[in-house]
């Protein structure tokens, strides 16, 4: 096993999670194939990543999984988004209408800042030292 390729994040709209993850976090779309029974296979992913690497937006198909929408990691941070340069990307996603959780932090391990995703799942914006 070399790595995790996906990680299904299960969101309210197709359209509405492409729209704030190509957006205000830069993501690629990489793939959007209908399925032809009402849901798609959407893969969003961070530019360079490898391929095969990224998150499934997986539209909610019941009442149970609408519920975890947005709370999929109790609260917690459940998501670590890498960068090469924090002030550049913590401003562009500012800018853009990213919440975030509190004022950047410098720490011994990096800079990093929590922000919520357009369901309220908590990231970390994190420029390892």
């Amino acid at each position: 096993m070399s790595h995790i390729a996906l990680v299904t994040l299960v969101v309210r709209s197709y359209d509405e999670a492409i729209a704030f993850y190509t957006g205000p976090l830069g993501f690629e779309l990489a793939e959007d194939t209908d399925r032809g029974d009402g849901t798609r296979w959407v893969v969003v992913r961070p530019p360079g990543a490898p391929e095969g690497t990224g998150l499934l937006l997986a539209r909610a198909k019941d009442g149970e999984q609408a519920a975890r929408v947005g709370s999929q990691t109790g609260g917690r941070v459940g998501f670590f988004l890498h960068t090469d340069d924090f002030a550049r990307d913590h401003a562009r996603m500012t800018a853009g209408g990213v919440r975030f959780l509190e004022e950047p932090r410098h720490e011994a391990y990096g800079s990093v800042a929590v922000f919520e995703d357009l369901y309220g799942n908590r990231w970390d914006l994190l420029e390892p030292r």
